[in-house]
């Protein structure tokens, strides 16, 4: 990277979404840096889902803009910044291709964001049969790197639930995302299950993939990034170094207030 590694590749300048009169996200400025992992936390009703949804452009601010690597993307459609590069996955399984096995379903990741028909590739004509192994062997190399090889010839459906997160998260690492945007990766898992989603994170960001995290389990989040950013009422309270978090007044307020 020419502007050196710490250039900001995602950039939110006062965005605020309201829901009846409510202000879910009030004036939120965020950056997100090329190549970190940013942990974006804050007791429930804070916000986190709605910066979500607006940065994936499923619904739009009242104001504020969104940079997306130096471009504004406030007011692309949902198609239009998946395919810049810019990825979420969801909380729920419900993405997942249930009938199809762990294979395919990373095949048809990569085909949902690179545009090319999914079935037309798999017909026999030369280029696309060179196009469809390439798509294999990328897709076979995903499915690898997610530790889930065992499970390749697996309907999805029938995976355990952490390796069907894992694979939700293979699904959106297919389509080559620049930004991958975790919603709440570790819910409803036991330790040795968030431990192996950590582990993969780490190795994500890793191969240069920029990452940003909505996280309800502290230790998670504490371990794994390197800056948080703390939401409460649709307000940023606070943003910093885990130390820095976990001592600051104001955040423990706002999670002992919402206990």
């Amino acid at each position: 990277m020419s502007e050196g590694n710490h250039h900001n590749i995602l950039e939110m300048k006062g965005l605020t979404k309201r829901f009846g009169g409510v202000a879910a996200v009030d004036g939120l400025d965020l950056n997100v840096r090329n190549g970190e992992i940013m942990g974006l936390i804050g007791p429930n009703g804070a916000g986190k889902t709605t910066v979500f949804n607006l940065v994936s452009g499923v619904i739009k601010p009242n104001s504020g803009s969104i940079i997306f690597d130096g471009k504004d993307i406030t007011h692309f459609q949902p198609n239009e910044i998946a395919k810049r590069g810019l990825v979420r996955t969801f909380q729920a399984s419900n993405i997942l291709f249930n009938s199809y096995t762990v294979t395919e379903n990373v095949l048809m990741g990569r085909h949902l964001h690179t545009g090319i028909g999914f079935w037309s590739d798999l017909l026999n004509t030369g280029s696309n049969q060179q196009r469809g192994k390439q798509a294999l062997q990328k897709a076979e190399e995903i499915v690898g790197f997610m530790g889930l090889n065992k499970y390749r010839y697996e309907m999805a459906k029938n995976l355990p639930h952490g390796h069907q997160r894992a694979l939700g998260i293979g699904i959106a690492l297919a389509t080559e995302p620049r930004i991958l945007m975790l919603d709440e990766p570790t819910s409803g898992m036991n330790m040795e299950e968030k431990e192996a989603i950590m582990g993969l994170v780490r190795r994500i960001q890793e191969k240069g993939i920029t990452v940003l995290l909505v996280e309800h389990d502290m230790k998670v989040i504490m371990g794994i990034c390197k800056r948080i950013a703390v939401l409460n009422f649709g307000v940023k309270i606070a943003e910093g170094v885990p130390e820095a978090i976990r001592s600051d007044k104001q955040v423990i307020e706002a999670y002992l207030g919402a206990d």
